[in-house]
């Protein structure tokens, strides 16, 4: 059986684990398709990147010429709530100018992109998830949701970039590792929050999590989300044999490589 696990010893962010996927089929056509349909003055590109002398990829998503971040996880972010992009960035969640959209604004985007309706709605599923999330913790109805890193442009690149991969790769079967969560607090544009975010601790709810040895915010909402939609179950690395390996990576410097990373190949 075609089985693709994932190790999230490090969290996840939606860069991250399009990176790490991008390893493990052709990137080149990836990034091809990914340019084409991103949003308008977004540029999507997958650069080499060394963490503790291990050799991946780091996914880049510049809007306008500028890189958005301060969302990353495992970058220096700012949280703004739901912030994506910097896995492990010290979430600095705070306020970006950015672009705000509603869960509307965000699914007429993607329903705008060329790309099969399997893609748009294994996307679309990813948002209403993180939208479920924020209205939770905020006491609203999902209508009145208003989505602040996590609506803007790259992150929405980056979860439909990890929806496009995860319909390249076409595995059977998805296995998640337990996930490293991080712990501490993280600054957002309400003031400080604890690590796991309250939008994230909503959505690790039924997932085998744990905080670590990390002082920070390790995954992130959207890295939530999205582990959560694929994963067929959580559990350590099945009796597999390995083909393929990719290694995704943040930008922060830790003791421990900063990455997530993915095995492709047959499980018996």
């Amino acid at each position: 059986m075609k089985t693709l696990y994932i190790e999230c010893n490090m969290g996840a962010a939606g860069d991250m684990l399009m990176a790490a996927l991008s390893e493990l089929t052709d990137k080149e056509a990836f990034l091809a398709k990914m340019n084409e349909i991103a949003p308008e003055g977004v540029k999507v590109s997958l650069e080499e990147a060394e963490k503790c002398g291990v050799m991946g990829t780091h996914a880049r998503v510049v809007i306008n010429g500028e890189e958005e971040h301060s969302h990353d996880h495992h970058h220096d972010h700012e949280h703004h709530h739901d912030h994506e992009h910097e896995h492990h960035h010290d979430h600095d969640h705070e306020h970006h100018h950015h672009h705000h959209a509603d869960l509307t604004g965000i699914t007429e985007m993607i329903q705008a992109m060329d790309i099969s309706d399997n893609v748009k709605s294994h996307a679309l599923a990813v948002y209403q998830s993180i939208a479920e999330a924020e209205a939770f913790v905020h006491g609203r109805d999902i209508t009145e949701i208003h989505f602040h890193e996590v609506g803007t442009k790259d992150a929405v690149a980056d979860v439909v970039g990890v929806c496009l991969l995860m319909d390249m790769i076409k595995a059977d079967k998805v296995v998640v590792s337990p996930v490293a969560l991080g712990y501490g607090e993280v600054r957002c544009a309400h003031g400080i929050l604890p690590v796991p975010a309250p939008a994230t601790a909503y959505l690790i709810k039924d997932m085998p999590a744990y905080a670590g040895e990390i002082r920070g915010e390790l995954l992130t909402p959207t890295g939530a989300a999205l582990l959560k939609h694929f994963a067929d179950e959580f559990s350590y690395m099945p009796l597999m044999k390995t083909e393929n390996t990719g290694y995704g990576m943040g930008t922060k410097n830790f003791r421990f490589a900063n990455c997530v990373r993915a095995f492709l190949g047959e499980s018996f």
